[in-house]
This record gives C-alpha cells, sequence and structure tokens, in this order.
C-alpha cells in the first residue's frame, strides 16, 4: 500500500513536459523571448529557402566526372573542373612526369608536422628527423642529385609553394616575434628604439606592399648581375610581416606577469637570459597561445596575397584554370575546393592550439 503511494505521489512530482526533452531545450534556447522566437523562426525560413535549393545545385544536379561543355549544358555544379584539373591546381608548371615528387614531399612535410604535435616527441631525434626532412624535401623540389631532373623554382607552384611559403614563414616569424618583443621591452634605449621603429613601421603597411617592395623596389638595389629568386623574396616580406604583429602579442603577455615572478627569479639568482628563458617567456607564451594562433592563421590565409606578384600559389593556379574557356563560369565550384583546403589547414592549427592549451594548464 505504501509503495503504490510512493509510486502515485513520484508520477505527481514529475517536471512539465515543456521544461525536460527536445521541447525543453527548444523552449529554453530558442524561444526563451519574443525577440528569440522571431529571430529563431527567420532563421528556418531562411534555411528553409538556401539548404534545399544548395543541396539541389551542389549533389542532385551536379556533374563530377564530365567535360567542359556537357557542363555548360547543366544545371548543376560542375565538380569536374576540380579532377579535370587536379594535378595542375595542385602543382602548377612542376613538370607532368615528375609532379610525383612535390606530392612526396607534401606528404613528407604532413607527416613531421603531424608527428611533432606530439609534445613527448620533442626530443633531439625531431630535430634531426626535420633536418634530414628538409634535406629531403629540397632535394624533391629542386632536384639535380641522385638522377632527378633539376627543376627551377620558377616552376613551383600549386599547394606545394603555399605550404612552403606558410609552414616556413610562420616557423621564422615565431621567433623573431618573440625577440623583438623582449627588444621592445629592454632597457637598452638603442635596441628598444630599433625595435619600436621597427614594428610600428611594419605594421603600418599592409602586406601587399611589402610583396610589391620585395618584388619591385628590393632588386633596384642590388648590383647589376645578382638576384635573389622570388620566392625567398616573397618568403622574407611574410617573415618580416607576421613577427611585427606577434611581437606585440608576445609584449602583451610579458606585460602580464607580475612583478613577484621577476623578484622570485632574482632571488634565485638567475640572469636576465636564464629569467626570460625559465621563468619569464615559459608563462607568458602560455596565456598568449589564442591570439597567437590567431594571427599565425591570418598570415595563413595572406599567403595567398603572393599571387599579385605573379607566384603560382593554389590560388593562382586555381584562376589560370578558371581563365580556360572550357571551364568558364565555374568559379563558384574552384574557390569551394580551394576554401575547404584552407578550412582544414586552419582547423588544424586551432584545434592543435586548443589541445595545447588543454595540456600546458597546470590549474586543472
Amino acid at each position: 500500500m505504501n509503495e503504490d503511494y510512493r509510486t502515485t505521489e513520484s508520477e505527481k512530482l514529475k517536471p512539465p513536459v515543456t521544461s525536460v526533452g527536445v521541447i525543453g531545450w527548444l523552449k529554453g534556447n530558442l524561444f526563451n523571448s519574443w525577440f528569440n522566437s522571431v529571430l529563431t523562426i527567420v532563421t528556418l525560413y531562411f534555411l528553409w529557402i538556401t539548404v534545399p535549393s544548395f543541396i539541389r545545385w551542389a549533389f542532385v544536379d551536379s556533374l563530377w566526372i564530365s567535360t567542359g561543355a556537357e557542363c555548360h549544358q547543366a544545371g548543376g555544379a560542375c565538380w569536374s573542373i576540380i579532377p579535370a584539373n587536379i594535378r595542375f591546381i595542385l602543382f602548377g608548371f612542376f613538370p607532368y612526369e615528375s609532379q610525383w615528387r612535390p606530392l612526396l614531399a607534401m606528404i613528407l612535410l604532413v607527416g613531421l608536422l603531424y608527428y611533432s604535435q606530439n609534445r613527448n616527441h620533442w626530443k633531439k631525434s625531431l630535430a634531426y628527423a626535420w633536418i634530414l626532412g628538409l634535406f629531403i624535401m629540397g632535394l624533391l623540389m629542386k632536384g639535380g642529385l641522385f638522377g632527378l631532373d633539376s627543376v627551377e623554382s620558377t616552376q613551383w607552384g600549386g599547394l606545394p609553394l603555399t605550404l612552403l611559403l606558410s609552414v616556413f614563414g610562420l616557423t621564422a616569424a615565431y621567433p623573431l616575434g618573440v625577440v623583438l618583443a623582449l627588444g621592445r621591452q629592454s632597457k637598452m634605449p638603442a635596441i628598444k628604439t630599433v625595435c619600436v621603429i621597427y614594428i610600428e613601421l611594419i605594421r603600418g603597411v599592409p602586406l601587399i606592399t611589402l610583396l610589391f617592395m620585395s618584388s619591385v623596389v628590393f632588386p633596384l638595389f642590388l648590383p647589376e648581375g645578382i638576384t635573389v629568386n622570388k620566392i625567398l623574396r616573397a618568403q622574407a616580406a611574410i617573415i618580416l610581416f607576421t613577427a611585427a604583429y606577434i611581437a606585440e602579442v608576445v609584449r602583451g603577455g610579458l606585460q602580464g606577469m607580475s612583478k613577484g615572478q621577476y623578484e622570485a627569479a632574482e632571488s634565485l639568482g638567475l640572469n636576465y637570459h636564464q629569467t626570460m628563458r625559465l621563468v619569464i617567456l615559459p608563462q607568458a607564451l602560455k596565456i598568449v597561445i589564442p591570439p597567437t594562433v590567431s594571427i599565425l592563421i591570418s598570415a595563413f590565409k595572406d599567403t595567398s596575397l603572393v599571387v599579385i606578384i605573379a607566384l603560382y600559389d593554389i590560388l593562382k593556379t586555381t584562376q589560370s584554370v578558371l581563365s580556360d574557356p572550357k571551364w568558364m563560369g565555374f568559379s563558384a565550384e574552384a574557390y569551394i575546393f580551394i576554401a575547404l583546403i584552407y578550412f582544414v589547414c586552419c582547423f588544424s592549427m586551432s584545434n592543435y592550439s586548443r589541445r595545447l592549451e588543454k595540456e600546458l594548464d597546470r590549474s586543472l
């Protein structure tokens, strides 16, 4: 009798259906006020109009393996532009029969990056692996040894060039930015003045200006008969530009450190270099990981600006494909493909930064 009574009472105490489950979530998050309700209805109406038509265009009426003429007669997306031109989009003017070399170089680079993301692998052997890997990648791209035909850097293009400019540009820009930040915090007037002038001057001009200067103005100051590779000039411009922004982010982290950290290091008898290397920089760089990664992601996307100085990165090779009369009018499909490549790279950087933050968070 008592059990039946308790069962009846528990049934009476159940929360209302509108407060739990899917209905409760909808009411609490999407229809909790008149403004949110209107916003939800407008959003649903917009999705109802756009999503079905996009699915029909992208998948139902689309062509995946066809000629350009067949695509012009179809009403859907022409994804055929990607498989028909994939080798030129990815490798540019690199000799057709040797395109396995940049492909292997990219696989090696991605493999090293993937292996290096684990902090447990940060040992001396990893440094040797990178040195060997860079030599092999350079050999595959340039050739001239071990029976590999020599390929001029003017023929490098597509995705290998994009990865080259971004990976090595960001790798070199980060330590340079840290040095500039320390220089701007220096008590020596000469060093501080030089760093301040450099940072403010570089941050005051767009990257396009630096690229134009590296491509057009810089060669005018070289002695006659001496030239510097255009890729190296663009790489230097990207490094100098990115380092200035990283320097300001790192400086913010240094200013966020309490005076007690410096006093504690001084009480232990540490000099300036030991204090920065062992106490200050590890903490400062940890707290500025999010803004630093944002700058690195922006710099990675900005490498596409090299198209203005006639470097055939993956964006330039795609534009060249779109200039072919057979594939004119299918820019949306081509740019969606390029956007996916950039998204995968940027998302990987962002995902790694979040994982690194969790690993370095000592408060957990």
